[in-house]
């Protein structure tokens, strides 16, 4: 039986950035994700946009407030998705598969704030911070609870972390800023399309199935890369309960 998610409370929406506003911006994200936001100075991004460093000041307050500007963006982009994603007419699966592929294809379309954030995140200062914290913490159990939701319909093995199986999931889907271009062979859709269905087997509740004895290696082979033999302990799974990041 499908069930109803509550969405997480969205953070108000800031005014659209005037043109030269949005100029600035992406000049100042393109600067940051090539040399990094420490090695930048204000006086770049001016020559970037062709006006004086004085009067860039006339549309920004700092160096910090651009940096936050850029990764707020993006978090608020994403955080918008989510009443979408959660609107859609189906069980949790259906919802998960929304969430990869929008997630994947979002985080292509804005590689290079992407990039600035998981680069020069913590270079935000302690307010600044403290608000992107809470809008990723928003994003974070949006998808925990789309696992506990899943569980609770009976789409999603019950033996499942939530909390280890969202990490992982956006772990992964977030280090495509690592290895994605533009030039390459595979368009993003087909990208996203094999890394929810990577995600939605493994979830998936299936009684014929042993999941831990998938690939199982014998002991001999476990002692040669120092790991357990057969099947590790499920001790705990499905219930949150693992170590915290």
């Amino acid at each position: 039986m499908t069930q109803r998610m509550t969405v997480p409370m969205l953070p108000e929406d800031e005014p659209e950035p005037s043109p030269r506003l949005r100029e600035i911006y992406d000049a100042a994200a393109r600067i940051f994700h090539e040399k990094g936001y420490q090695a930048t100075s204000i006086q770049d991004v001016a020559d970037a946009v062709g006006i004086l460093k004085g009067s860039l000041y006339y549309y920004i307050n700092s160096k910090q407030d651009l940096l936050f500007r850029i990764i707020d963006e993006v978090h608020r982009e994403s955080l918008r998705s989510l009443a979408e994603w959660q609107a859609i007419d189906g069980d949790a699966l259906v919802k998960l598969r929304a969430f990869v592929e929008g997630h994947l294809t979002s985080n292509v379309r804005n590689l290079v704030k992407i990039g600035v954030f998981f680069h020069d995140f913590r270079s935000l200062d302690g307010e600044h911070r403290e608000r992107i914290v809470k809008e990723r913490d928003l994003y974070d159990s949006f998808l925990r609870d789309l696992l506990v939701q899943g569980q609770k319909e009976g789409v999603v093995d019950d033996r499942v972390d939530p909390k280890m199986a969202s990490m992982a999931i956006l772990g992964m889907m977030n280090w495509i800023y690592q290895w994605w271009r533009d030039d390459g062979a595979n368009p993003p859709e087909q990208v996203a399309r094999e890394f929810s269905n990577l995600v939605l087997v493994g979830l998936v509740a299936r009684d014929d199935v042993d999941r831990d004895a998938v690939g199982a290696f014998p002991e001999e082979v476990a002692r040669a890369i120092g790991l357990r033999a057969g099947s590790p302990p499920t001790t705990g799974a499905g219930r949150g309960d693992a170590p915290g990041n």
